[in-house]
């Protein structure tokens, strides 16, 4: 690894600042408060761990606090409780039970709210309905939907029979739906008629049945009718939520032992088929609610924004279960984050007096790229915490987001974790942790990461390394779907007895985490080891460049060379040429050193992204090697990108 830092992008004229001012009845106030809970999760864990999981409300007590098998763990075995009465039954008798539970919008400015007692209600209704079609403890079902509220419905009702929700994003293709319903052999499937995605609702019922024509496991489906457009119904196979919700009665919620299995997630791996990550009922809840509480200090009259989706692990922990187990208000947006325009993020902040935002630096720097002037329109002052996921967030991103999203005035949590982990492991801590543009800060009470080498020595401060965590936590991923040994191989193989996150990472004097990116997202050049994430932000921080992507090239002479895919912002994009390619090498060698110059910068209007908004650097790496992408590209949001980079060569 590089022990080049982020913070050598700093310049005189820069401020970096410190600890932000925030409320002091936060729920972990001070630094004092954070050390001394992370002290007694170290020293005594099982109390610790005991004391915390009296925030669930369990049915039938534990008996052990953790058994561990490496790499499998089992927490809170014997004990029972059901993970939909978590988000919902428990708030019977409270003032939440009458309070708004979620906030919809959709992109043609459709409304709709559900107090906790209705989104109970339509829980009860839609676990009944598919306990009539056959759903049954044990079972998965897939849930193909678009961000409404009968999406969060579907998940918990699930919850509620017992049955592990597997949500697939319904902007993935028929084929990559096919493969997840397959791999996990489910028998139900929960989609709708239509998602609207920039004015035009796309089509998931034909989807859906695409999918099936090669999926014989599936016996019932369940469309939510939202759309005009006209949609095939199988007789015996296919129902209408509008025909079958609507009448079922009331659920009781099955009992579920702590281990049970609540949802397989699918990511997808750089070579082979998708991982269906599995976690269990009462860790992954117990996980979600208190770094839910802690990282995002959520108050009775937040309002609460998570911008993910539900199909990735960020829309199931943080739009989903950790904050109604609070018993928050929830935000939801179906639709485009530039649609009509890029002003829409900051109308509907302006609108509801979203006060928690929680979004990914992919989003953020491209609202940068549009300028500060649309975002200066709106009136942002309700917002009082800000959030970063997904990546690590470059420090002009941050920065920016500091200051013309946050007014200099909200703290900033950069988050670190994963869909292996269920939930946040490294995060500044608002009102207790002074923050540094670029670092995920600490770990949260109960989580012991570490960076060590390759060979298994810790790292030296600054020495980048490889990011570990070295104790069993309560989310950590219970395996891979029908797979134990690529359980195995994938995340405990690499150093024994711990968790290897396949994350290069750094710790600075401060003890403060600096990850630098994927561990193949990392670049050998003529022995020393240089973070891609480093000399992508040390490009962005010039003023002409809006976002970059940077991979290692096989070289001869060097092991690897360095290629950036570069976009400008579109004031430059007439002077985007041969001086400014020289002028941007120029640049990296002066903010990190000449080890880290690009031997090449290619110029693009768009770069290679997920659904979930992550730039697929792996299809990048086939293009600056062999001049076209050949690998997986069925998480591609934009395949025309892939082409018009393939065809520059």
């Amino acid at each position: 690894m590089s022990s080049g830092s982020f913070e050598s992008l700093s310049h005189e004229n820069r401020k970096f600042p410190p600890a932000q001012s925030f409320s002091k009845n936060a729920h972990i106030s001070s630094l004092e408060q954070y050390s001394k809970l992370y002290a007694e999760s170290e020293k005594n864990p099982d109390a610790f761990w005991k004391a915390q999981s009296e925030n669930l409300k369990w049915s039938k007590p534990f008996k052990t606090i953790l058994e561990w098998d490496e790499p499998f763990a089992k927490w809170f075995d014997g004990g029972e409780l059901n993970a939909s009465v978590q988000c919902l039954d428990k708030h019977k008798g409270t003032s939440v039970w009458n309070k708004t539970a979620l906030i919809w919008e959709g992109e043609n400015e459709d409304k709709k709210s559900l107090t906790y007692s209705e989104l109970s209600q339509l829980t009860n209704r839609t676990a009944s309905a598919l306990k009539t079609l056959g759903v049954k403890k044990g079972d998965i079902v897939t849930i193909y939907m678009p961000l409404v509220p009968e999406v969060i419905a579907a998940m918990l009702a699930c919850a509620r029979l017992g049955a592990a929700h597997s949500v697939v994003f319904a902007g993935f293709s028929s084929q990559a739906l096919r493969d997840r319903i397959n791999d996990s052999q489910s028998q139900t499937v929960i989609t709708a008629d239509g998602v609207s995605r920039k004015g035009k609702i796309l089509d998931l019922k034909s989807e859906v049945d695409r999918a099936l024509q090669n999926s014989p496991t599936v016996k019932r489906v369940v469309v939510l009718k939202r759309a005009e457009n006209t949609v095939n119904m199988t007789v015996g196979r296919d129902f209408w939520w509008h025909e079958i919700v609507p009448k079922a009665a009331e659920c009781e919620p099955v009992a579920c032992q702590s281990e049970d299995l609540l949802f397989t997630l699918y990511t997808s791996g750089t070579t082979g088929k998708p991982k269906g990550i599995m976690h269990s009922t009462a860790g992954y809840c117990l996980w979600t609610q208190l770094s839910t509480k802690w990282v995002f200090d959520i108050k009775a009259e937040d309002i609460y924004w998570c911008t993910a989706d539900v199909g990735w692990v960020t829309g199931h922990s943080y739009v989903v279960y950790g904050p109604l187990q609070l018993g928050a208000t929830v935000f939801l947006y179906e639709g485009a984050p530039n649609y009509p325009d890029w002003g829409r993020f900051w109308k509907m902040i302006q609108n509801y007096k979203i006060t928690i935002l929680y979004t990914a630096p992919t989003a953020i720097r491209a609202f940068m790229g549009q300028g500060e002037d649309i975002p200066n329109k709106y009136n942002l002052s309700s917002l009082r915490l800000l959030g970063s996921v997904g990546e690590p967030i470059n420090p002009e991103a941050w920065l920016w987001y500091n200051r013309v999203i946050g007014k200099e005035k909200c703290p900033i949590v950069d988050t670190w974790w994963q869909t292996e982990t269920g939930g946040i492991m490294i995060s500044p801590l608002p009102g207790a942790t002074t923050t540094k543009p670029g670092s995920c800060t600490l770990p949260l009470p109960g989580i012991f990461p570490a960076v060590v080498s390759k060979e298994g020595r810790s790292s030296k401060p600054n020495e980048g390394g490889y990011l570990i965590i070295t104790r069993p936590w309560p989310s950590m991923a219970r395996g891979i779907w029908g797979d134990p040994e690529r359980f195995k191989q994938t995340y405990w193989s690499e150093h024994k007895g711990v968790y290897f996150a396949g994350d290069g990472a750094r710790q600075d004097q401060d003890g403060y985490f600096w990850v630098m990116g994927r561990i193949d997202d990392v670049i050998n050049v003529s022995g020393h080891r240089l973070g891609t994430a480093e000399i992508e932000s040390a490009l962005v921080s010039h003023e002409a460049v809006v976002e970059a992507a940077v991979v290692g090239r096989p070289d001869a002479l060097k092991g690897q060379s360095v290629v950036a895919f570069v976009t400008v912002e579109k004031s430059w994009k007439d002077r985007a040429d041969d001086k400014m390619i020289q002028e941007l090498k120029s640049h990296v060698s002066k903010e990190i050193g000449a080890l880290a110059r690009p031997d090449e910068i290619r110029f693009t209007d768009s770069l290679p992204k997920t659904r979930s908004g992550k730039i697929m650097r792996r299809l990048l790496k086939e293009i600056a090697t062999n001049g076209v992408a050949i690998g997986d590209t069925t998480t591609l949001e934009d395949a025309k990108v892939l082409e018009a980079l393939s065809n520059e060569d």
